[in-house]
């Protein structure tokens, strides 16, 4: 990651005022350094540390990735996947794109609430299978979840099905791990092929706008394909299966 600075857009700032400007504490910035999430400040007169627009847009991406529910290791290995050289402008383009992927359905909800719209009532094991199944995400607050609505009613219909939890987890898993996969390589692609070239052309010196739109018009279809080719395989691969026995 590059080394952030006050100098190159005109923005310096100290621990207290870049704190306060992202809405977050000064343990939290110091915090987030340390993990090499936010690159060093530069260290000025009496040995007063001043940070820029860069460490701004790096809280503001770390900000929306934690709103999309990813842990803090999950964030440091997109922050590992990101070029050197991003600019703040290239990590407000990537927190645009990363804002206009998000599911819209994700909310926080008390336990009470769960209940009422699981429409029965939901013992720690179930509320454990919700989480195994992706449908929900627990807190820091033990009464508060992070639900994806339009997955509650096939989970708790799912309760119910003779399936071992532990086999729900590494089903799961293998889901994720796949999915991260294809999601870096379409993330490389789009990176290398679509954003870069187009950043380089100056052809629209204000690229956010442009790189929304094309993200919002790619993301129903990068959807819809994966889909598609996940249910062709997955009935080819059960096919395959149950004839050798």
């Amino acid at each position: 990651m590059g080394v952030g600075s006050g100098e190159g857009d005109g923005t310096s700032l100290t621990v207290d005022e870049l704190a306060a400007r992202a809405g977050v504490t000064v343990r939290t910035v110091r915090f987030y350094g340390t993990r090499g999430l936010l690159p060093p400040p530069v260290i000025g007169a009496r040995r007063v540390g001043h940070y820029g627009q860069d460490h701004l847009s790096r809280l503001a991406l770390i900000e929306e990735l934690q709103r999309q529910g990813m842990t803090l290791a999950a964030i440091e290995r997109y922050f590992e996947q990101l070029p050197a050289d991003l600019s703040a402008q290239d990590l407000a383009v990537h927190r645009a794109l990363v804002a206009s992927w998000a599911p819209e359905s994700a909310e926080s909800i008390t336990r009470r609430e769960l209940e009422r719209r699981a429409g029965r009532a939901l013992t720690e094991r179930d509320v454990d299978r919700l989480a195994a199944m992706g449908v929900l995400d627990r807190t820091a607050d033990e009464d508060t979840y992070r639900l994806d609505g339009a997955l509650l009613r096939l989970g708790v219909e799912l309760l119910d099905v003779p399936i071992e939890h532990e086999t729900i987890l590494a089903s799961r898993t293998v889901l994720l791990e796949h999915a991260r996969a294809a999601a870096q390589e379409l993330s490389r692609l789009f990176r290398d092929e679509v954003w870069s070239p187009y950043r380089e052309s100056g052809e629209d010196p204000d690229h956010l706008s442009a790189m929304k739109s094309l993200s919002a018009h790619m993301q129903p279809m990068v959807v819809q394909a994966l889909l598609t080719a996940f249910q062709r395989s997955l009935s080819e691969e059960l096919r395959t299966a149950f004839r050798s026995r």
